[in-house]
């Protein structure tokens, strides 16, 4: 039996999210913790006008989460530490007639000192089990994020994330190869150097794939670009450019999706960025950042290499001051239907 990951263009049948509960990520104010719960719901609200939306909720966020919610959304009450499901979820696979839940171990991004995971650790297997797929366990120390495949062999990751020594300190290349070959299928995995700056600071993930590139086609990939030479990724993309030019070939064109204007935060460069965006059926949903310019035109480049599919913006910057994109909060469960 092969399980392979489709990618992302492919027919779903269902998108898994989590409510956002109180915690270090939530933030310290009511208005804060409420801006963040109003950028899961909507994002979660938009999506459910294309297809079956599932939000697993922490019970102590309950409450909220009927408010904020629309009526179309299922909720799942399970116990969270945190809620990004593109990570501590499942990825799921398919073998051409039955759904597969990959149950990667998940330890908090690298057990940063910070983070708490004993709960989320659980998530893949309880939501795999409500999605009625065959739980495949992994021993990979691996996050959703961390993966970006074109639907025929290829996937993309970086070594920072892969080889991270306080992720998988006894793998190599090899045998990470190997693991992603027998979960998802992948045979062909295009090792990228890193990612954006802003990911390898204390509360960052060292380097997720999902904020740099991924593939809108099997000949497409999509890949941030930071043309401000006063932001440090500017020097850093280019790195990540001809690492990719060489593994892919000319066959796959890259397409460039320019950051927005805003160089810095509070936190320090920002790692603003359109490629973390979710595919749905019928639609894109993008990340929005208040440049209208910007904003304006990634929504162009997405309606291109993504003929046929509408273009909705929602303002991410809550969501990217808390550590990742709508991607990252996001999972696709793939139809097994021909």
């Amino acid at each position: 039996m092969t399980w392979t990951m489709p990618p992302e263009t492919a027919p779903q049948d269902r998108t898994w999210m989590a409510f956002p509960r109180p915690g270090l990520t939530l933030g310290d104010d009511a208005a804060s913790a409420e801006a963040a719960r109003v950028a899961w719901a909507t994002t979660a609200n938009t999506i459910a006008d294309h297809q079956p939306v599932t939000v697993v909720v922490d019970p102590v966020a309950r409450a909220d989460a009927r408010r904020l919610l629309a009526g179309d959304v299922d909720v799942l009450e399970a116990p969270l530490d945190d809620f990004w499901m593109r990570d501590s979820g499942p990825t799921f696979v398919t073998d051409g007639d039955r759904l597969g839940a990959v149950d990667w171990v998940f330890n908090g991004w690298g057990a940063n000192a910070w983070s708490t995971w004993t709960r989320d650790a659980a998530v893949a297997a309880t939501v795999g089990t409500a999605a009625g797929a065959e739980l495949l366990p992994s021993l990979l120390v691996n996050e959703g994020g961390a993966i970006h495949v074109d639907g025929q062999g290829r996937v993309l990751v970086t070594e920072t994330v892969q080889l991270d020594p306080r992720r998988n300190p006894h793998l190599d290349r090899a045998r990470v190869e190997a693991e992603l070959a027998r979960t998802i299928g992948a045979t062909e995995v295009v090792w990228l150097p890193r990612g954006l700056t802003r990911d390898y600071d204390g509360f960052g993930t060292r380097g997720h794939v999902d904020m740099v590139a991924t593939f809108a086609a099997p000949d497409v990939v999509l890949l941030h670009a930071q043309p401000d030479p006063g932001h440090p990724d500017h020097l850093v993309v280019p790195q990540i450019r001809a690492a990719l030019e060489t593994a892919i070939g000319p066959d796959t064109a890259i397409v460039e999706l320019p950051a927005p204007g805003t160089r810095a935060d509070e936190g320090g460069p920002v790692d603003w960025n359109y490629v973390n965006h979710v595919v749905v059926n019928g639609a894109v949903i993008a990340c929005g950042f208040g440049d209208a310019v910007a904003d304006d035109r990634a929504r162009g480049i997405l309606a291109e290499v993504y003929p046929g599919r509408a273009v909705h913006t929602i303002d991410a910057r809550e969501v990217f001051a808390r550590g990742g994109g709508l991607h990252c909060i996001t999972q696709q469960q793939p139809s097994t239907e021909a």
